[in-house]
């Protein structure tokens, strides 16, 4: 778009965490095949936010692997980007709040993506257990993206104990399903018009991610949906472009969906030949 006059200020930082990107693509370090391809992908997705678990970290294939992926975790933080942690796999808020006193501690950020799993089969989060763990997690300083479902309440809950941030999920988490619920989740953005959003969980294509910006969703995380791809580097590439068409495309002013048809190309004035 170089050269372009849109009208509209291209350069649209997110603030978020005290903190001001020029990504609105944040991204996981999960799955991938090597460190190296992990690299490249996130290398692609031009994100500035990475997401990694103490948990389920530590690679299968060995002390190689995974001291390549620690020395690409450390050229990260000295990039001037910015590590998010998260708390996968704890299932009570004392777990939790654990994992994310060790990762401050190891990775030296307040962030801490908080996720307690309530279900094994949907990985939904349990909401008595994230809202008691934000809570002690705050009273700690920590700025706690609660990973979370689309419920109203709950997010409210989530504020009340002093969130700054709202990460509800599009779909469970590696199902791909995109945005199961695009009502609750547009309920969400009116209700909270100044409180960074970010769809985080369920996306599976460009498109998903596109859908979530242009329904003024600040910023979308992901994993599976690149990790798990053919080739990780083009599909990290395809949700950076999405992402970017779906903010430019909610900037712009999407139009509203209606029942009745509407000619693009007005009749009147417009000359009619008829065959003899």
């Amino acid at each position: 778009m170089d050269g372009l006059n849109t009208g509209m200020n291209l350069s649209d930082p997110l603030h978020i965490g005290g903190q001001t990107l020029d990504s609105r693509f944040f991204i996981g370090t999960a799955m991938y095949d090597s460190p190296a391809n992990m690299q490249a992908a996130i290398d692609a997705s031009q994100s500035q936010v990475v997401t990694l678990s103490l948990r389920r970290q530590v690679a299968a294939d060995g002390m190689q692997q995974n001291e390549n992926f620690w020395q690409f975790i450390q050229s990260f933080q000295q990039s001037n980007r910015y590590l998010l942690p998260n708390t996968a796999g704890c299932l009570s808020a004392k777990e939790a709040i654990t994992t994310s006193i060790m990762a401050r501690e190891l990775f030296k950020t307040n962030w801490i993506k908080l996720e307690v799993i309530g279900d094994d089969y949907t990985l939904q989060p349990d909401p008595f257990e994230l809202v008691e763990a934000a809570s002690e997690l705050i009273s700690q300083g920590f700025e706690v993206f609660p990973y979370c479902t689309d419920d109203l309440v709950l997010c409210e809950k989530l504020l009340s104990v002093g969130c700054n941030i709202l990460m509800p999920w599009g779909a469970p988490i590696g199902t791909g399903k995109g945005l199961m619920n695009p009502y609750a989740l547009t309920l969400l953005r009116e209700r909270f018009p100044n409180i960074p959003l970010v769809v985080d969980a369920g996306i599976g294509k460009p498109s998903h991610a596109a859908q979530a910006m242009e329904l003024g969703y600040d910023a979308v995380l992901l994993n599976t949906a690149v990790a798990k791809s053919q080739n990780s580097i083009a599909m990290a590439h395809a949700f950076r472009l999405a992402i970017e068409a779906g903010r430019q495309g909610y900037l712009a002013g999407c139009m509203n969906e209606q029942n009745k048809a509407s000619a693009s190309t007005p009749v009147v004035g417009t000359p009619f030949w008829h065959q003899n």
